[in-house]
């Protein structure tokens, strides 16, 4: 069984089921919960209630990269937005932490408040000083693929080989990280689902979603298409109008269902109890495919 280190001798089973990682915003404009957990007391009770439905890590952001969202915020704002709540958590609950951000100061800053994991969705493109604070407190990291400046994350044109450029850019991430002394295995990877890609390149990322697995077979993979804007427009009504943020829950068990059958280990989400029973089904499945390829002796 491969495990995922992450804050010194703490590992997470990779494989062993599907691990999934609550989404904590603590912004007042992420596009799907913005502002609703903006207050520290209300940070802390929906982390409470996603670790009691099962959440294996809380994922804590505090800069919102939702398409046509606002500026970028300072390091200041970001760090006044995550470090109380960190703090919180950790004093609180054993479930790992994570700090979703691209700044190098808020991670260290971040790490050393209690997280175990820094999210950064540059891949380290953004500020490369990631990995260095990573390395030193020996925490987990999640590589994830996107597209453009900070600031400018969405909207691109599309690259012509969508899975090319992913596996590309993903082996770029990973070499900047183990220069400069992350372990491989602390490492994680995440295409970037609604990053710099087309509708038709999302929907191609999770159909051969494999693809990427078998480009990088020694490091877990994660997805992140909860209530994703590309999933909206997929539900679109007869008029061609998006199918709301809060009508997107069935389309994001579907993706979710067929990425991790396609290999993928971990999922970012925001209804963390629907993704645990679905994960649970799901997981059985993957034990029994598993089991009709393996070749007799």
């Amino acid at each position: 069984m491969r495990e995922w280190h992450i804050a010194g001798d703490r590992r997470l089973p990779i494989g062993e089921r599907t691990l999934v990682m609550g989404i904590l915003n603590v912004t007042p404009d992420s596009f799907s919960d913005g502002g609703e957990f903006f207050s520290l007391d209300k940070a802390i009770a929906h982390a409470g209630q996603m670790i009691a439905e099962g959440a294996d890590i809380i994922d804590v952001g505090g800069e919102s990269t939702r398409p046509g969202g606002a500026a970028i915020v300072s390091a200041a704002e970001e760090l006044a937005r995550v470090l109380p709540v960190i703090e919180e958590l950790a004093k609180r609950f054993p479930v790992p932490i994570s700090v979703d951000t691209t700044k190098a100061s808020v991670a260290r800053a971040a790490l050393a408040a209690g997280a175990m994991i820094v999210n950064d969705i540059s891949g380290l493109r953004f500020e490369p000083e990631i990995a260095d604070e990573v390395a030193k407190s020996d925490a987990g990291l999640v590589l994830m693929h996107s597209r453009g400046t900070a600031g400018a994350l969405h909207g691109l044109e599309p690259v012509a080989d969508i899975i090319q450029e992913v596996t590309s850019s993903l082996g770029s991430s990973i070499e900047i990280a183990e220069s400069r002394g992350v372990k491989a295995e602390s490492i994680v990877i995440d295409p970037g689902i609604g990053f710099g890609k087309s509708q038709e390149q999302n929907i191609e990322l999770i159909a051969k979603l494999d693809q990427i697995v078998a480009a990088f077979p020694d490091l877990p993979l994660l997805i992140g298409t909860s209530r994703k804007s590309f999933l909206g427009r997929l539900l679109a009504d007869e008029n061609g109008d998006p199918a709301p943020v809060e009508q997107r829950l069935h389309a994001s068990l579907a993706t979710m269902t067929a990425a991790i059958l396609k290999g993928a280990q971990m999922v970012r989400v925001h209804d963390v109890k629907a993704a645990m029973e679905t994960f649970r089904v799901v997981d059985v499945l993957k034990v029994i495919k598993s089991r009709s390829l393996e070749v007799p002796r």
